[in-house]
């Protein structure tokens, strides 16, 4: 017999969720902890690589001038092996060949004046003598070429000659941010010493049958230029400064690693008797 009071079923029970699932998701956070745990030990890595390129190149800034690499080496001449390194060249200078590239430095908008050196051997270096504000240059001052099949023959006992200090700087080619040097209009983003060689008619063999031109270019120091020499750019801009967040990097991915493998330990206590939502 009924009593009229409505019969309210009691709550529905459903089956746990299936182990086939779990076992889905266990794989899952595996792997994802070993992906973050791999990239945080690369960042671990590549933080004692920047370490150490900080501290051999902060020598190199701070060591006593030596010879740049002769002609011999420099086809070895790299970044992880010269640049940065505080060199000391004699010769004469090419004011003719100089070329403004365009530069943003601590002065403000402008350009670095390149200006090949002749040294005693025949050989050239290019010199970036420094800085000049854009309103004191324009790209188009100077001549793009010169004819004659060798500049630096003859010409040491008739120029003043110089001795330049500075820091040894590796080729750039190709141009700047999405900007590529024009040599045909005297336009240049980039320090690419072969272009520029080539742009000038520099290009060429040296009668020990090396290059003509280094593959490298050298930072003048400040006040290296001298008293009679045009322009009177400011040297010793360099700034020698390394991005390093790599321990930051190294931490971000060992937290994401640990908070995968917190989620796995919650959902392996409680995933049993998680219900799905109806």
């Amino acid at each position: 017999m009924q009593d009229g009071r409505d019969q309210h079923p009691g709550p529905v029970s459903h089956p746990p969720r299936s182990a086939l699932a779990r076992r889905v998701v266990g794989v899952a956070a595996l792997l994802l902890a070993v992906l973050f745990l791999g990239l945080g030990t690369w960042q671990v890595v590549r933080l004692q690589w920047k370490l150490d390129l900080i501290a051999r190149v902060d020598a190199r800034v701070h060591a006593a001038p030596v010879a740049p690499p002769p002609a011999a080496r420099w086809a070895q001449v790299s970044k992880e092996s010269d640049e940065y390194r505080r060199v000391r060249l004699a010769g004469h200078y090419l004011y003719e060949f100089t070329t403004p590239v365009q530069a943003v430095s601590e002065l403000g908008a402008g350009f670095w004046l390149l200006t090949p050196l002749c040294t005693a051997d025949g050989h050239i270096v290019f010199i970036n003598r420094g800085f000049v504000p854009a309103a004191d240059n324009k790209p188009g001052t100077y001549p793009g070429r010169r004819a004659g099949a060798q500049p630096c023959a003859g010409q040491g006992e008739q120029v003043e000659q110089v001795t330049v200090s500075g820091l040894l700087r590796i080729s750039e080619p190709g141009g700047g941010f999405l900007r590529e040097n024009d040599p045909a209009t005297n336009r240049w983003y980039s320090r690419d010493v072969a272009a520029l060689a080539a742009a000038r008619g520099l290009a060429g063999t040296a009668p020990d049958g090396a290059p003509v031109v280094a593959p490298f270019f050298v930072d003048a120091g400040k006040d290296q230029d001298p008293q009679g020499a045009p322009e009177r750019p400011v040297g010793g801009l360099t700034v020698v400064s390394f991005v390093n967040n790599h321990l930051v990097y190294a931490l971000t991915w060992y937290a994401l690693a640990l908070m995968v493998g917190a989620a796995w330990w919650w959902i392996s206590r409680h995933g049993a008797t998680m219900r799905d939502d109806d």
